[in-house]
């Protein structure tokens, strides 16, 4: 998969899919090639920019004492909340020699699965799930187990990669004796550049979305800007023009506590994320009629009459400022402001219309209004209507 901003997906001649023109961030560490693979089949560019590494703790002494515990002194429940954790838990201790000591212990608990993922991985092991939440989330879980009352109860909780703020301490001020099975941890990427690759693009709204499929993927992109002291400036993008799709509500939680708007998918699926953002992005695209064609103005890219036109940064900027007054006249010095680098020199801006002119491949939808600027041309059904309007 390719990291670099912008990069082309191959024009076809078939109907162009429902993210063709648009750029999506995924921040992935696991399956990352998956989702990147659901979105470009569906015709968006992707940039790889995964914010996080995953570090097992097979050898970590943390994990092979707290197993020993469990398995010494078993408790009365489980609760496993990631299918890569609990199997990584089992092959840990299988490779410990402890593993049929572990499944013995687990076969006698209350154990309980935080979604459908971790429960496969359970009854893959041949054990079964007393429990699953509807909701997929901690919350419920953590709902339940503090309404049967965990007063003496022994809990046994295997973290999937960063600690649970307010989870054991909830159980533990209800009297339970709580046991942390701390099977990989979260780590930042060895490699950071494509991370600030992704920050670059977003605060230049190079990227139209970003995906998240972790609370800590978002937390380490907000960690990783702050560091580079471009944060406000990666805040301000998420906030106004670059669209946040995360897999569930627990993954939103770092981006909703900064008040940044989120979109999710019903099911906490990779698939329902992406077809989100199959709705969601081309919802935001501006349509308009123009000389008689129906141009929709995407991330980088103009759909004209259902043909997909990539069209260079420049000419982007200039067509969005001509859309915002169809059909009005835009002065040359107006879009001169516009213009990223032109400096003073109104000579750019005829360059970059006629490179617009030739991306879009119709060149009669931008008229050129001597002596005063530019503007998209009329639409003769829509002059046509308004006539009709004003004689009727």
């Amino acid at each position: 998969m390719d990291s670099r901003v912008g990069t082309e997906q191959p024009m076809h001649d078939q109907q162009p899919g429902p993210l063709a023109g648009f750029t999506v961030g995924v921040t992935a560490a696991r399956r990352a090639d998956e989702l990147g693979a659901l979105l470009q089949r569906r015709g968006a560019t992707v940039v790889h920019a995964p914010a996080l590494r995953i570090l097992p703790l097979a050898d970590d002494t943390e994990l092979r004492t707290a197993t020993g515990e469990l398995i010494a002194r078993p408790p009365d429940v489980v609760v496993a909340t990631t299918a890569i954790g609990f199997r990584g838990w089992l092959e840990a201790a299988a490779g410990w020699g402890n593993g049929d000591a572990l499944l013995d212990c687990l076969r006698g608990v209350e154990l309980l699965a935080r979604g459908p993922k971790v429960k496969g991985s359970i009854r893959a092991a041949g054990l079964t799930e007393a429990w699953s939440p509807a909701s997929e989330s901690m919350a419920g879980v953590l709902e339940r187990l503090l309404g049967e009352g965990v007063e003496g109860r022994r809990i046994a909780l295997q973290l999937h990669g960063v600690p649970l703020p307010g989870f054991v301490e909830a159980l533990e001020a209800g009297g339970a004796d709580v046991v942390v099975v701390p099977v990989y941890r979260w780590m930042p990427p060895e490699d950071l550049a494509p991370v600030d690759r992704l920050i670059d693009a977003a605060v230049a709204r190079a990227v139209d979305a970003i995906s998240f499929t972790s609370a800590p993927a978002a937390t380490s992109l907000f960690s990783r800007a702050e560091e580079r002291g471009r944060l406000l400036d990666l805040l301000a993008a998420l906030h106004h023009d670059v669209l946040a799709a995360c897999v569930g509500p627990v993954t939103a939680l770092p981006l909703q506590e900064r008040g940044i708007d989120t979109v999710q998918p019903e099911r906490f699926r990779l698939g329902p994320l992406v077809q989100v953002l199959c709705t969601e992005l081309p919802g935001r695209a501006r349509t308009l009629p123009v000389a008689g064609s129906r141009i929709e103005i995407r991330g980088h890219a103009v759909l004209v009459d259902d043909g997909l036109r990539p069209v260079p940064p420049a000419g982007m900027t200039l067509l969005r400022a001509l859309a915002r007054r169809p059909g009005w006249v835009v002065s040359r010095a107006e879009l001169l402001r516009v213009l990223p680098g032109a400096g003073h020199d109104e000579h750019a801006v005829e360059t970059a219309i006629a490179r617009l002119r030739t991306a879009l491949g119709a060149p009669g939808l931008i008229q050129t209004v001597v002596k005063r600027g530019y503007r998209l041309a009329p639409d003769p059904a829509a002059d046509s209507k308004c006539v009709g309007a004003q004689g009727s």
